[in-house]
């Protein structure tokens, strides 16, 4: 069972848990709670066998994620920022990048700030052909704080990375396309059958691969790691799993394989 939050609304459909981030009134900026609440639907989503995937997306047709909720941090000292930041990274950012489960962001209007930086940390984007993205923290005097100096970086290039966050310019949909920002632009109405296209796909693969496949992934843009030998490492193990048992008799039987993710 998936928890009640106030500012997050949840539903499971064909193994999917789809997670609306619901202040449409303040455009879904995120705020402590809603950061708390995030967190602790994903702890709990993370431990459900039959939710194979997560799409995140935000209430009504404007708004992704317009950013953190100013207000809240207007009066900060630097050692409040600095948790602000710390506590972001740990609880929502680098723990949707690290998910065992694959997160996609359905990007249904303006992503910017905080918002950005939430679907640069899922795993694949989709956007509305509406979506505005950009990085806007130098405008208030501050620097992106929830990852953004350095996954947009890995996203885009270095290049682009520095002229949108030091001109605080916000990018369109197609342009974020061109430049390797989203996977997919859709209309509105199509955003979500786009994302459940691809869980569909998900859905038929080993739940043990795809986790080990994230993790591998990933270990090739951490800095104390050789994403190579983690790649031989995990890929030896692959061996030992029921997962790759059930694909390879499948294979050999010429069956569609019935995956338990399941490791050893």
């Amino acid at each position: 069972m998936i928890m009640t939050a106030e500012s997050i609304l949840t539903e499971i459909k064909n193994g999917v848990l789809v997670i609306t981030i619901n202040r449409p009134d303040k455009l879904n900026a995120l705020n402590k709670q809603t950061i708390e609440e995030l967190h602790e639907t994903l702890v709990d989503a993370e431990n459900q066998k039959a939710i194979r995937a997560i799409i995140l997306t935000g209430a009504g047709t404007k708004s992704f994620v317009a950013g953190a909720d100013i207000l809240e941090f207007a009066n900060y000292s630097i050692a409040e920022g600095r948790q602000l930041s710390s506590t972001g990274h740990f609880k929502i950012f680098n723990f949707i990048e690290n998910y065992s489960k694959p997160v996609i962001a359905a990007v249904n209007g303006f992503a910017l700030g905080g918002g950005l930086e939430l679907a640069m940390a899922c795993h694949m984007r989709v956007a509305s052909d509406n979506a505005k993205m950009g990085l806007p923290e130098v405008s208030l005097g501050v620097i992106p704080g929830y990852g953004g100096t350095q996954r947009l970086a890995q996203l885009v290039g270095k290049g682009k990375a520095f002229e949108m966050i030091v001109t605080a310019d916000m990018i369109n949909a197609q342009d974020a396309y061109k430049w390797g920002l989203v996977n997919y632009v859709t209309t509105q109405e199509e955003l979500l059958n786009k994302c459940f296209e691809i869980t569909s796909k998900i859905a038929t693969k080993s739940p043990t691969a795809v986790r080990t496949a994230i993790k591998v992934i990933n270990a090739g843009y951490n800095s104390t790691l050789n994403g190579y030998e983690v790649e031989i490492e995990e890929f030896g193990k692959s061996f030992g799993t029921n997962d790759f048992k059930e694909g390879i008799n499948a294979f050999i039987e010429k069956r569609k394989a019935n995956f338990q993710g399941q490791g050893n």
